[in-house]
């Protein structure tokens, strides 16, 4: 355990952040699953408005540092490939 004021500090903040992490993390898996069911029940509409929040909150998480950008760019490519992919079927 640390000793020092600065070394408390530090773990007390980095616990906030881990929190503050892993609540976004759950968030944009939710919201990819989201679309993923619109997409396996082949509704398109919600399929659309499931992806324009999923790509919302993936944007988010990416500005607050939570995942990489090539990583929020990736996410959206694959779930944009799925909704379009009953568009045009």
């Amino acid at each position: 355990m640390a000793n020092h004021k600065a070394a408390l500090k530090s773990l007390r903040q980095d616990e906030k952040r881990h929190e503050r992490n892993k609540m976004v993390k759950t968030q944009v898996k939710t919201v990819a699953k989201k679309v993923l069911n619109a997409v396996e029940a082949k509704n398109l509409d919600e399929a659309k408005s499931a992806l324009h929040t999923a790509i919302r909150t993936i944007d988010k998480a990416c500005s607050k540092g939570v995942i990489h950008k090539n990583n929020a760019a990736r996410k959206k490519s694959r779930l944009s490939v799925r909704v379009n992919s009953i568009a045009t079927a």
